[in-house]
């Protein structure tokens, strides 16, 4: 797949430090940390979206500018991280989840922010959950992932017949294709996965609600549904194929 060739082109680079004869002092560290973000930088990710969920809950309308401002800056800080091959995919992630945020909150109101709003951090939530994603999927054991998605399929299935989450039975649908058919079976298994653990956050504090029966189906579902991360695997899937065109229109 071209676009995990890209990210993986970029780790070897990123990994590679060279010493200059006549450097500036000091500029070895810089070169140094630049060289090794993609081992902290997920660190930095995963505390930006713990920390940045519990601040915008508790601290109101001031909370959630502060935590705009900062994902915004993780955001470009990645962007400048990264090598060239690797920032389209960011951007098109950045711009499809916006999209999909409008659709799916203010549009179908699947979901319903704290402040009846789509906060500006979501988006560029997306993209660094999306780079996590794509670093955890390279170092988890496949077959862990490969456990993701009957050990889903019964619990789905099972809160179907419950009658607690239709909604989830063509989610579970829609990762299933994803996880066949995508050219990263590995990402999608990691993400619907990683996904679900942020909705579990995000939702039980309070950051967002779903709504207890999915509108104009009137489906019963959980809050989050199990199978959220679909959305997820279908925003990933979406960002590649639009890479993948933009290659081709190039060449």
């Amino acid at each position: 797949m071209r676009t995990q060739s890209a990210f993986a082109e970029g780790r070897a680079l990123a990994t590679q430090s060279t010493i200059h004869v006549g450097q500036k002092p000091g500029a070895w560290v810089i070169e140094r940390w630049r060289s090794s973000y993609r081992i902290w930088m997920p660190w930095i990710i995963a505390l930006t979206i713990v920390c940045g969920l519990l601040i915008d809950q508790h601290f109101d309308t001031y909370g959630q500018i502060a935590v705009d401002t900062w994902t915004w800056a993780m955001f470009g800080l990645l962007l400048s991280l990264v090598t060239p091959s690797e920032r389209p995919a960011l951007i098109a992630c950045l711009l499809i989840a916006t999209i999909g945020e409008v659709v799916l909150s203010l549009v179908w109101g699947l979901y319903i922010y704290r402040l009846h709003n789509i906060p500006l951090f979501v988006p560029p939530g997306h993209v660094l959950l999306f780079w996590l994603g794509i670093q955890l999927s390279a170092r988890l054991p496949y077959a862990l992932l490969r456990a993701v998605a009957p050990v889903s399929a019964v619990v789905i299935v099972g809160l179907a017949f419950a009658g607690l989450d239709w909604f989830s039975v063509p989610l579970l649908g829609l990762f299933l294709l994803c996880w066949r058919f995508g050219p990263a079976a590995r990402l999608y298994a990691t993400m619907f996965v990683l996904s679900f653990v942020m909705e579990m956050c995000g939702t039980s504090i309070g950051n967002w609600t779903w709504q207890s029966h999915v509108p104009w189906l009137a489906w019963p579902t959980t809050n989050p549904p199990l199978a959220a991360g679909a959305f997820y695997c279908a925003l990933d899937l979406l960002v590649m194929l639009a890479i993948g065109q933009r290659k081709k229109s190039v060449a």
